[in-house]
């Protein structure tokens, strides 16, 4: 593991947001979602797409906060612009739990 300086860890833009839209991803060959998620007012709405199918269903997401790293540049995953990425622990089993806050927090946070 490479270790990093705290001003390393102070670039990364990870913020907390709700999830106000989720749908299936059918055009890519893993099963995907597409999100719209809401960073709060300095931020705004940002799309993302996540490989998370094996845990959580459209409508539970919907509603959701989440954490995600909103400063990498955009990313075309097929023909969908991903502009975030949002955070979850990869299992043994590839399935993915989501990295979310234990109590409600106003969107657009960083976390410390």
């Amino acid at each position: 593991m490479k270790s990093i300086t705290i001003d390393d860890f102070n670039q990364v833009e990870l913020r907390v947001g709700t999830v106000i839209q989720a749908e299936a991803f059918h055009q890519v060959r893993k099963p995907a979602y597409k999100l719209q998620v809401d960073f709060g007012s300095d931020i705004g709405v940002k799309r993302s797409s996540v490989q998370i199918t094996d845990l959580y269903t459209v409508s539970e997401l919907v509603g959701k906060q989440i954490m995600g790293v909103v400063n990498f540049p955009p990313r075309q995953i097929g023909p969908f612009m991903s502009e975030c990425l949002i955070t979850g622990f990869v299992q043994t089993d590839g399935s993915v739990v989501l990295a979310v806050p234990d109590q409600p927090v106003a969107n657009g946070l960083k976390l410390a």
